[in-house]
């Protein structure tokens, strides 16, 4: 266990500065091996004109316009980061102490490599149904700079659905909820809220936001089944209880919780069928 935990540490160290296009390297290193699941055949195929739930994404990205230069607009742009610093500063209060790429390196390790995974399919599946990003539908403002979006290679906006930072932000969830299941509750709710701030800002639908949980559930499930994975589990788990008696709290929770309670869906009129 010992040399394992050795080893996942060193992956850490590199982690600290990925984010969720993992997928992207050249080695592939996740849990999985490609072609162990189909991505495209678990969400459904993304909204087209004339089908409700385009002009539902429409009206929720227009409804949501209004909450620019809000907190709740700020904190979806804090939540546009996808850095590992970034990542565990966002669940600290879910998981009720300060995470650090310092003292969860286990944590992080297991996370990047289960991120590997959901962060593969993303990508089949974005390719898959090549949905445009809500801003190049209706214009309205976005909480990051759009060329963060902006694919240099493919020289095109990079696709919507399914939503690659709700995918990444969900593994972080269903992660961080195995290690520390009595704080499930919290993280699941911080996992939603980072999911909902990719609406919030413009990048994407509300529906690939959706997608990207879905897709991101559906791959964690297989990855949970491998003996590797339980490996890194328990040593992230064995690491986080350690870390509980000696870590400072987190802070600015208060704050923070405000925000995740409040509501940013638009209420949508639906016509009554008769």
């Amino acid at each position: 266990m010992f040399d394992r935990m050795v080893a996942l540490a060193a992956a850490a160290v590199l982690a600290t500065v990925g984010v969720a296009s993992h997928a992207a390297d050249n080695a592939y290193g996740g849990y999985l091996t490609p072609g162990e699941l189909d991505a495209t055949s678990v969400i459904e195929p993304a909204p087209r004109p004339g089908d409700p739930r385009y002009e539902a994404d429409r009206k929720i990205f227009r409804a949501t316009r209004r909450l620019v230069g809000s907190p709740r607009w700020e904190l979806a742009t804090n939540d546009a980061d996808m850095s590992v610093p970034a990542m565990l500063r966002n669940f600290s209060c879910a998981v009720g102490v300060e995470l650090t790429p310092a003292n969860a390196p286990m944590l992080v390790a297991v996370v990047r490599r289960a991120g590997f995974d959901t962060s593969y399919q993303t990508r089949i599946a974005k390719e898959a149904h090549k949905r445009q990003r809500p801003f190049t539908i209706d214009k309205g403002p976005v909480c990051q700079p759009q060329s963060e979006l902006y694919e240099k290679k493919a020289q095109r906006m990079s696709y919507d659905y399914p939503s690659g930072h709700t995918g990444w932000g969900w593994t972080w969830t269903l992660v961080l909820s195995s290690i520390a299941p009595d704080r499930a509750q919290q993280i699941l709710e911080r996992g939603r809220v980072y999911g909902d701030s990719r609406f919030v800002c413009g990048a994407h639908n509300e529906s690939a936001v959706e997608a990207g949980m879905l897709l991101a559930s559906a791959t964690m499930v297989l990855v949970a089944t491998k003996s590797e994975y339980q490996t890194d589990l328990a040593a992230a788990r064995e690491e986080f209880d350690a870390l509980r008696g000696g870590a400072p709290p987190a802070q600015n929770c208060e704050a923070e919780s405000a925000l995740l309670s409040q509501r940013v869906m638009p209420k949508l009129e639906t016509k009554s069928r008769r």
